[in-house]
């Protein structure tokens, strides 16, 4: 019965790779059809079991099917309320944003206003860009080399990563990319503090140069930190940095928390440990609770907009605000926060131990439960700067060995190189034991097999 089981799955998965669109990413690896999902483990449609540690890209922080929002979600199903809404006033509307506002730090949500954008964080993205060149007059915008800021034309333009964009023209004019403290890879060859210090002087002068080459811009947008560019934290001292210089120069300071936001750092919000209060903070993923929704909060200030100035049907995603208030509620639970960082700081120093022991491990970084695993080649000599070459073929097929070990985890980063973790943030000590011993499993599968 198992044997024919495996045959129909891979019936099912040719089918589908034989229709689907070449753009498609995640399924090209995970060979699997999933059938069900309970919290931190999900299972293939032949009863077998994994642990999560992708989370839907960390669209899932509470993991698959939590009961604290199923049971609202139910309820609302059953209740007749409207299932769409546009951005009309509805219960669920203003139950969602009575949330938002007591998750939103308080120094920033008592001046700010909202915008119910598109299902994705790339709207909203693009909501940013919109609302502060309408605001400020001006046409630049700066983005950090490594962002990640979505798929949309706008959000695209503002990507570090180049082969997404390689053959498509028409992005907007005058974006500038800006060094990013990436301090395994120091964009200046120098240990991290003097990355941090040099990145600042960088965008500084950059910005008081008066023949610097950009005219004032718009925004700056940034994360704190990098999701797919590979799991890379910025100190709080560079975000506080970064927030006095943007403050200084009069240049509105917008925050990409749609992957690292809602408890996925320890803090609510990831800038949060820097103690800095931004002009704007651009939120999707884990704020619709797994279901599609993003929000753009800005300074009231900056709200310059005439009606229809950024619109969409599915702006009001009424399931998604439902979802996504339980989720927010859950998360403000006394101790939620200080589950994570423990979690977290336990899933980072079982990695670094592994560090020990597997030269191919270059570094270990992040914070809470965001982290990632830069996998290196350690007999390939390094670069002018001193950085040690990236091994993509190794995390490709370390991703793999993961799976057939039941782990389910991605690849990110500077040519593919970093494993990033991202499970739900309801794990326990034993999930986080359990992960890293599946995790060293199919490392050592991979290198004792083979010319790694």
């Amino acid at each position: 019965m198992l044997i024919n089981d495996m045959i129909l799955t891979q019936e099912k998965l040719s089918f589908l790779a034989e229709r689907e669109s070449n753009a498609r990413t995640y399924n090209r690896d995970i060979d699997r059809i999933f059938a069900r999902g309970a919290l931190s483990r999900v299972f293939d449609s032949e009863g077998r079991e994994y642990i999560d540690c992708l989370a839907c890209a960390g669209a899932l922080p509470l993991g698959h099917n939590h009961p604290s929002v199923q049971s609202k979600v139910r309820e609302f199903l059953e209740s007749g309320q409207l299932q769409q809404a546009l951005d009309i006033a509805t219960p669920a509307k203003v139950t969602f944003i009575e949330e938002l506002y007591r998750t939103l730090p308080s120094a920033f949500a008592k001046n700010a206003k909202f915008q119910c954008c598109g299902p994705s964080g790339s709207d909203a993205v693009e909501a940013a860009i919109k609302l502060f060149k309408t605001a400020t007059g001006r046409r630049s915008v700066l983005a950090f080399q490594g962002a990640y800021h979505g798929m949309t034309m706008g959000a695209l333009g503002l990507m570090g990563n180049t082969e997404p964009k390689a053959k498509v023209s028409g992005f907007m004019s005058e974006i500038q990319f800006l060094p990013f403290p990436y301090s395994f890879r120091s964009p200046f060859g120098t240990d991290p503090a003097e990355t941090d210090r040099l990145c600042l002087a960088y965008i500084d002068n950059l910005l008081s140069d008066p023949e610097s080459g950009i005219t004032k811009p718009a925004l700056i947008i940034v994360e704190a930190i990098q999701g797919e560019g590979g799991c890379i934290p910025a100190s709080a001292r560079w975000l506080k940095g970064l927030r006095e210089i943007t403050e200084y120069h009069d240049i509105p300071l917008v925050l990409d928390e749609i992957q690292c936001g809602f408890g996925r750092s320890g803090d609510m919000f990831a800038f949060e440990y820097a103690d800095i209060v931004p002009d704007a903070i651009v939120m999707s993923k884990a704020i619709g609770g797994g279901y599609p929704l993003s929000i753009l909060a800005y300074q009231k200030k900056f709200d310059c907009w005439t009606p229809g100035s950024h619109a969409g049907t599915f702006r009001g995603n009424q399931i998604a605000m439902v979802s996504g208030a339980a989720t927010m509620e859950y998360l403000r639970q006394d101790g939620m926060l200080n589950r994570v960082r423990e979690t977290g700081a336990l899933l980072k120093s079982q990695l670094e131990q592994l560090k020990t022991r597997f030269p191919c491990i270059g570094d270990v970084r992040g914070r809470g439960l965001m982290v990632g695993v830069e996998m290196i080649d350690p007999n390939a000599p390094s670069n002018r700067l001193g950085h040690r070459a990236t091994n993509a073929e190794l995390a490709k097929a370390l991703k793999k060995a993961c799976l057939r070990r039941g782990l389910i985890i991605e690849s990110g980063g500077r040519h593919g190189g970093v494993m990033r973790f991202l499970p739900p943030l309801i794990l326990t000590t034993s999930d986080v034991i359990e992960i890293v011993k599946r995790f060293e499993a199919a490392l050592s599968d991979i290198v004792g097999a083979s010319k790694y």
